[in-house]
């Protein structure tokens, strides 16, 4: 019998979509990962990285936009010291700091090469989460791109502290690595397709280091808790792995994106990929398209707050779209402020919602299970009805 379930699962997401059809991009995102723009020693492998730039220039003057987010300037900041690890924060931003230049003057002088102008762009979790500058960060990318030029994107690790700072202890990051930082770009800038380069060919079935019958899943229709469970171990060398992929992918494609997954050792493979060539693992992009702001509040927020809602008010914001009000609420975690993004999580604390809240956590505590009509009583002032309006909530 399970061989039977393996058998149909595997058919079901080796099912091929029209290659053609899937790399019809205007707007790209290609993510490379640390383990494809070095070698086994911890050098940079040149050729590698020239013959990406080279296939990249090629798409840019065939008329596509394209977006570069590279790791490895830990990586070759590392090398560059001598270092056997980089433990500890303040060793992992000094070899940042090191690895950083010496990484964009390959991306600047390789397309310079081509006549192509690159922009350095380093960013940290606030660039998505305080809304001003996500807005502020989508026009400059645009412009670039509109300018014609090639915009580099790396996580600043010199000055991100944030997802280690004590009093961030409770939050959830928007981006802790490059592969949810390529997501959150593809998003913020209605990418068409993001690929995303790794030293792997793209999602099995079972883990290819364990089983040597790994069956390469060729696409994914959704990425569902099934898919999401294939996911194993981090990558050597980086911070990701096949979850953190997965997670892009399912952000990606909640938008209206499609994704790529293939393995960035293969010669040319950007060329070989945007020739139709059949590589890596391909998520098809859902039907519904959230708009930029129920993007942003999903997916580019940092979380701190959260809100435990009963199965009847799961049930109303989910099937209903209906907003949030305070007798639904059974529990309020962590304090907030009114007007920050907060987590809505149900009764058995699982996360299922996000919105922009009303009203401060000292406030909502005293409204806990009241009805709206009270809440003037309660509190001496009302703002709102609901603590969260309906067009203020994003369904995860």
């Amino acid at each position: 019998m399970t061989k039977i379930i393996v058998c149909i699962f595997i058919f079901c997401y080796n099912l091929t979509m029209d290659r053609k059809e899937f790399i019809d991009a205007k707007r790209i995102v290609i993510k490379l990962g640390t383990n494809i723009l070095r070698n086994s020693d911890g050098n940079v492998s040149m050729p590698r990285i020239f013959s990406f730039i080279e296939d990249i220039s090629t798409l840019v003057k065939s008329g596509k936009e394209v977006i570069v987010i590279t790791s490895g300037a830990v990586g070759l900041g590392k090398k560059r010291l001598g270092l056997e690890s980089t433990e500890g924060t303040a060793m992992k931003q000094a070899c940042a700091a090191i690895g950083q230049g010496k990484l964009m003057s390959l991306y600047e002088s390789g397309f310079d090469t081509y006549g192509l102008v690159a922009a350095q762009i380093l960013l940290t979790e606030d660039d998505f989460s305080i809304r001003t500058r996500y807005l502020s960060l989508r026009t400059t990318l645009n412009k670039l791109l509109e300018l014609g030029v090639v915009p580099v994107i790396n996580q600043n690790d010199t000055v991100s502290t944030i997802e280690i700072a004590p009093r961030y202890e409770n939050m959830q990051v928007c981006f802790s690595d490059n592969d949810k930082l390529s997501a959150l770009v593809a998003s913020e800038l209605d990418a068409d397709l993001l690929v995303i380069l790794s030293n792997i060919d793209g999602l099995f079935d079972t883990n290819p280091k364990d089983n040597p019958d790994a069956k390469l899943i060729k696409e994914v229709d959704e990425v569902t808790d099934d898919i999401m469970s294939l996911a194993s171990g981090v990558s050597e060398g980086g911070r990701g792995g096949m979850e953190t992929k997965l997670m892009a992918a399912r952000m990606v494609t909640r938008f209206g994106g499609k994704m790529l997954i293939a393995n960035g050792t293969v010669p040319y493979i950007i060329r070989k990929i945007f020739a139709g060539e059949d590589y890596g693992t391909m998520f098809l992009p859902q039907s519904a398209n959230l708009p930029d702001k129920k993007r942003w509040i999903g997916y580019a927020t940092n979380i701190i707050g959260k809100i435990v809602v009963n199965n009847g008010a799961k049930k109303a914001l989910i099937e209903q779209e209906k907003s949030l009000l305070p007798i639904g609420i059974l529990e309020v975690i962590n304090e907030f402020n009114k007007g920050d993004v907060i987590s809505i999580l149900d009764e058995n604390k699982k996360e299922f919602a996000r919105g922009i809240v009303n009203y401060s956590s000292t406030s909502c505590q005293k409204l806990i299970g009241h009805h709206s009509d009270n809440i003037l009583k309660i509190l001496g002032f009302k703002n709102y009805d609901a603590i969260i309006t309906r067009d203020n909530i994003t369904i995860l």
